[in-house]
């Protein structure tokens, strides 16, 4: 059975380590496509689907599976263990504006793919609970 992982690749209103906000209803369009989980934003190296995209109160939540690959089977081994918890996603901008202070307030966003990170830019968007291990028969 493969790892399952769910937490937020995105905290809505709250300022990433680039000045972005990401706004309530900006994943209003999500892809009526498979999202790809990468790992650390490499398109060489995806390591699984995400199964679930979603926006809640809190921000986009994902469910992903991780692949029977050997980097999937590594970073199943990091989250699991709690030494990777990040998460990210790379977007494109359909619609966005400035604020003051150099703020960039998200408003559309077309979701390109979901990564596992080892430093996510936004602070909050983590995995908050990963499949337990199996047990031997």
């Amino acid at each position: 059975m493969p790892t399952r992982l769910a937490g937020y690749a995105s905290v809505f209103d709250v300022p990433d380590a680039g000045g972005d906000v990401v706004r309530k209803g900006a994943f209003a369009r999500l892809p009526g496509h498979p999202v790809p989980l990468l790992w650390q934003h490499d398109a060489a190296h995806p390591i699984g689907t995400v199964d679930h995209l979603s926006e809640d109160a809190r921000g986009l939540r994902v469910i992903a599976s991780l692949a029977d690959t050997r980097t999937a089977r590594d970073a199943a081994a990091l989250v699991k263990s709690k030494a990777l918890t990040g998460l990210s996603f790379g977007y494109r901008v359909r619609a966005g504006s400035k604020a003051s202070g150099g703020l960039r307030h998200l408003t559309d966003l077309e979701l390109i793919e979901v990564s596992l990170v080892t430093f996510p830019m936004q602070r909050l968007a983590r995995v908050v609970a990963v499949s337990p291990e199996e047990t031997p028969a």
